[in-house]
């Protein structure tokens, strides 16, 4: 990793205690995660086009929601690309009404979908004509509505693509474990340390922010977090 990135996370204890809590690499964060949890088999869905819409649909809200909504378009039988591009967007916004903002998600859904099926092809594995170099830009730029998390998340969890998302819970657990610019860093710069900080390969980054999204839903509780039960108590990460 180049020196920049590195010297980006200045590094505090967080009080006396994690002052001499244990050093150890991003690396061994994810094998203290993985001994404690498992693999998480994510993103829980049947196909690459159900990734993509998920993808959309957990925009501010749970998971619980997300799948309420990903049912009725099932139900519907409409859950394709191609389909989605073809039903109005009064129709889908009925659908996934369950997922919440359903008027602008479901706008946001037409106009990925719709550029999707135009610009790159009828189904995911179109996207193999391209490198993420290419496709990432574009999609950041070119659809309306999808920013950078929910871009890595297509890339990583529909595509395959080795791109580490970065989300609330990724900059809560490095922050508390001694990244203190984690809270802060621009979303690129943290994606890119993380990165660059691991073997490049998508089911290691596939794994990795899986686990990080279970421990975080294990342990970090508003009014009680449960510090002294999880698998990184007293640890401070290198990164």
């Amino acid at each position: 990793m180049p020196a920049a990135q590195v010297n980006a996370f200045t590094r505090y204890p967080l009080n006396r205690k994690h002052s001499v809590a244990k050093r150890v690499s991003i690396a061994e964060i994810y094998n203290l995660l993985f001994s404690a949890f498992g693999p998480q088999h994510w993103w829980p869905a049947d196909t690459p086009d159900e990734v993509m819409a998920g993808a959309i649909l957990t925009q501010n809200t749970n998971w619980e929601n997300v799948e309420r909504a990903i049912t009725n378009l099932k139900s519907a039988d409409t859950l394709s690309i191609p389909l989605l591009v073809a039903i109005s967007e009064k129709q889908l916004a009925e659908l996934i009404r369950p997922a919440g903002y359903y008027n602008i998600k479901a706008h946001r859904m037409k106009s990925f979908f719709s550029w999707y099926l135009e610009n790159i092809g009828p189904d995911a594995a179109a996207a193999s004509a391209y490198d993420t170099a290419e496709l990432r830009p574009r999609m950041l730029a070119e659809v309306n509505g999808v920013g950078p998390e929910t871009a890595d998340s297509i890339l990583l969890y529909a595509l395959d693509r080795p791109v580490f998302v970065i989300d609330a819970y990724t900059r809560r657990i490095l922050f508390r474990h001694g990244i203190r610019h984690a809270e802060s860093a621009p979303y690129d710069e943290l994606r890119l340390s993380l990165e660059n900080s691991l073997p490049r390969h998508s089911g290691l980054f596939n794994e990795y922010h899986a686990l990080f999204v279970r421990c975080a839903h294990e342990y970090w509780r508003r009014s009680s977090p449960l510090c002294a039960s999880c698998p990184l108590h007293r640890i401070t990460v290198m990164l």
